[in-house]
């Protein structure tokens, strides 16, 4: 398990402990809790810097690891995504290989309606951080790889997709893009582990793309209005439309670069490419060949997260 110390490769290496598997823990931090890795023996590794000299024999290996930020300088960004799986792919050559890649692959200069897998890599894309994943897609699947394309991870644990949402309320506001209306696929961390264990283990599994997501697309003003609802803030969307917004983010994406500020601007046009237009996921190709039956999108519980 690549990745092991960050949210998603953390929540796969606890299904795999209460599965009963063997599993081996690498992560960039030099050190991570325990109880995060269900147990396994942790080793910190920056694939960046090249293949593990000595890698144990495994059956399998589920790459989490990569850049879990859309903003950043190109170089940094393809180090981590591509390199890093480059080097993880040389490290273990006959291993069946899962990568966690993300729906950022898509077009996204136009919505994605229940896009299937087909769709994507594109010739362009709006950053750094779709391109470098896209080239870590076309590298892992001419490994042999299975790649999994989650959209906006959330659940237990969330660093990002809640953090963002909570740390944009303004009083009685939460200020958002779009009409509310516009559909989207979401993928619990709980669904997600799900598909990367049966990516591991199904004989048929790759080497190919599939989607992966909770069970049917919502709308993103009943997600914003359930999270709220859930962690007990007082707040309601307010929807500014996409073409007023993407002009300001621009704008703001150009002083923060200007000023060399290394964290991303509250707005983004890539945030507003994402949450703006509808984002669907076609997942029959996950249910068909892999047997992933996912579950509904769901914020139960959120307050605790």
């Amino acid at each position: 398990m690549t990745g092991a110390s960050g949210f998603v490769g953390g929540a796969v290496c606890r299904a795999l402990a209460a599965e009963g598997a063997t599993a081996f823990a690498f992560g960039r931090r030099p050190a991570a809790d325990p109880g995060h890795l269900g147990g396994a023996p942790y080793r910190a590794w920056d694939l960046v810097r090249g293949p593990l000299p000595d890698p144990p024999r495994v059956d399998a290996v589920i790459h989490c690891a990569g850049s879990v930020t859309d903003w950043g300088h190109a170089a940094g960004l393809f180090a981590a995504n591509l390199t890093g799986t480059r080097h993880a792919l040389a490290t273990f050559p006959d291993a069946r290989f899962v990568h966690v890649s993300t729906a950022s692959v898509y077009d996204p200069f136009r919505p994605s309606v229940m896009a299937t897998e087909d769709e994507a890599p594109v010739r362009r894309y709006m950053n750094a951080y779709g391109a470098s994943k896209a080239a870590a897609e076309r590298a892992a699947l001419a490994g042999g790889a299975t790649v999994l394309r989650p959209h906006a991870v959330y659940g237990p644990g969330d660093t990002t997709l809640l953090p963002r949402v909570l740390s944009a309320v303004r009083g009685p506001v939460l200020p958002a893009v779009g009409t509310g209306r516009q559909r989207v696929s979401l993928t619990s961390i709980g669904n997600l582990v799900r598909a990367c264990l049966l990516a591991a283990t199904v004989p048929a599994a790759g080497p190919r793309a599939f989607n992966v997501a909770d069970a049917e697309p919502v709308t993103i003003d009943a997600a914003f209005r359930e999270i709220l609802h859930e962690r007990g803030v007082r707040a309601r969307p307010v929807y500014v439309p996409a073409a007023l917004a993407r002009p300001v983010a621009a704008a703001a994406e150009g002083a923060f670069l200007l000023a060399r500020r290394p964290e991303p601007p509250r707005i983004t046009r890539y945030a507003i490419s994402h949450l703006a237009v509808e984002r669907t996921l076609d997942i029959s190709a996950a249910r068909t060949v892999l047997g992933y039956r996912p579950d509904p999108t769901s914020f139960t519980g959120a307050a605790g997260w």
